[in-house]
């Protein structure tokens, strides 16, 4: 990274404090970004558990497959998906709170009597695939906040932060060769001013 400066102290000032505020930041870009990591790792594995348990549930259904061709269609119908806001780590994220279904009117003495288990089970069937969509779209931006993040803290340590250290040293450097040609020039200036004097008395 190539950084602009001029050759003064007021220079090196400005990069001392862009250097502290860096080093100031790092811990707590490390903090969330070991947060983030563990966090898509906890969805990751609940995905997964809830993934297995949805096959299993599906699979226990299939026993009764057979009974689905009288179940009237449209009878039930998702109708919205209840979202709310969870910060993690400074992030907002989608978080399921739940589905609304609208169900039709069945007689419970004409229909069948499995209608209202059906019922039951096409809401859980909708609320655990929103549940599975959400924890998707939920890991997706956790990942990607995650990823910016480590670009952050690679940023500060391998390429900022050792930046401004170099530009502060050959600043210094140039401040202390312009204070020693300063100091050399004072002595010969001294002493020519000794030797001139020294010449007005022979």
């Amino acid at each position: 990274m190539a950084i602009k400066y001029q050759f003064n102290k007021l220079a090196m000032q400005a990069m001392q404090k862009q250097i502290k505020i860096r080093q100031n930041a790092l811990p707590t870009l490390k903090s969330k970004e070991t947060a983030l990591r563990l966090t898509v790792k906890r969805l990751k594995e609940e995905r997964d558990r809830t993934a297995r348990d949805f096959d299993q549930y599906l699979r226990d259904m299939e026993a009764n497959i057979r009974l689905w061709s009288e179940f009237p269609e449209g009878l039930v119908i998702l109708q919205e998906v209840v979202i709310a806001t969870q910060k993690i780590a400074g992030v907002k994220t989608p978080d399921f709170s739940g589905v609304k279904m609208k169900v039709g009117e069945y007689s419970l003495f004409h229909s069948p009597l499995w209608y209202t288990d059906g019922v039951q089970q096409l809401e859980r069937i909708a609320a655990i695939l929103s549940r599975l969509r959400i924890l998707e779209r939920k890991m997706a931006i956790l990942e990607y906040a995650r990823r910016k993040t480590t670009q952050k803290v690679n940023l500060y340590e391998k390429v900022q932060i050792p930046a401004y250290e170099e530009a502060i040293r050959k600043i210094k450097r140039f401040l202390e060769d312009v204070d020693n040609l300063e100091k050399s020039a004072q002595k010969i200036t001294k002493q020519k001013v000794i030797e001139v004097g020294e010449g007005e008395y022979d």
